[in-house]
């Protein structure tokens, strides 16, 4: 953590909506007149998408079926603590940028599926902010979680989260419904292992309910809306937080426990904008004390 150069990272699972949640933030920053260099958790893959390929089919080929992009062995997770441990003590670090699409990789001349050379971060940024799969992430080599001074989750319900990859994975990338439930499966022991446990480690956790039958997700022809869905938040710590502004401030939502508040899926963008720009002005607040000092 570090006062003169702050860190927010939010973590989730692909599919879950830390998306929505980066545009959120965006719009803050925006507001704000915020300086903030962003970092995809993508760019920390051990490898391209034709190395993942060649790797996945030599973990297949060793009789290991749980190889996946979730775990230790797919991702660089010593050097995204390197980023993160080198930003909070001079607000500099290496980063690239992993090219998803053609769109993307046009303006570098490269293929899709590949990584830029690593370069410095822009100097004199604010802050710096993650998202990506591995924001809060431990292991015996790496302590991912130490670094931020604001970690937040995003974790929809299981079922929730299947059907978003199913959707996603079918009508964007053209993938089977079983081509799509081999990857859930073979992710599960990394998901077990390595997703979940970050939860436990975040300041603040968005989880989205939905209030319609998911009992069976493999079959579901649509995605919930956010209007057929609850939105539970859940505060680590809940000292400081103001839950009676909250609660009048987001219409139909009430307190399930001491540090929970239920509300309409509806208010998601709301209730982010209502709960972190106050963490945030509190974050530049202390910034400026400490460049002053």
């Amino acid at each position: 953590m570090s006062s003169k150069h702050p860190i927010i990272a939010v973590t989730g699972a692909s599919g879950a909506g830390t998306t929505s949640v980066m545009r959120a933030f965006q719009q803050i920053f925006r507001r704000e007149h915020i300086d903030a260099v962003s970092v995809e958790g993508d760019s920390f893959h051990r490898y391209d998408r034709a190395e993942m390929k060649v790797a996945m089919a030599e973990a297949h080929a060793r009789g290991d079926h749980s190889f996946s992009h979730f775990g230790p062995e797919s991702n660089l997770f010593e050097e995204l603590e390197e980023l993160f441990r080198t930003y909070a003590e001079s607000g500099t670090g290496k980063v690239r940028k992993y090219l998803h699409d053609d769109e993307e990789a046009a303006p570098y001349n490269q293929a899709p599926g590949t990584f830029t050379p690593w370069t410095d971060l822009a100097p004199d940024s604010d802050l710096l902010f993650y998202e990506g799969l591995h924001g809060a992430v431990v292991t015996d080599k790496a302590d991912v979680a130490q670094h931020p001074d604001l970690l937040i989750g995003v974790v929809p319900v299981i079922n929730l989260e299947w059907i978003q990859k199913l959707q996603r994975d079918k009508i964007q990338r053209g993938y089977s419904t079983e081509a799509v439930t081999d990857t859930i499966l073979r992710r599960m022991p990394d998901y077990v292992n390595h997703i979940c446990p970050q939860f436990s480690r975040t300041h603040v956790n968005f989880q989205r309910v939905p209030m319609v039958d998911t009992s069976n997700p493999f079959i579901a022809r649509t995605i919930p809306t956010a209007d057929e869905s609850m939105l539970i938040i859940r505060f680590a710590n809940p000292k400081g937080i103001d839950f009676s502004y909250l609660l009048s401030m987001l219409h139909d939502s009430f307190m399930s426990r001491a540090n929970t508040i239920v509300c309409p899926g509806g208010k998601f963008d709301l209730a982010m904008q209502l709960i972190f720009t106050p963490m945030i002005w509190r974050l530049m607040e202390r910034r400026k004390q400490a460049v002053g000092a």
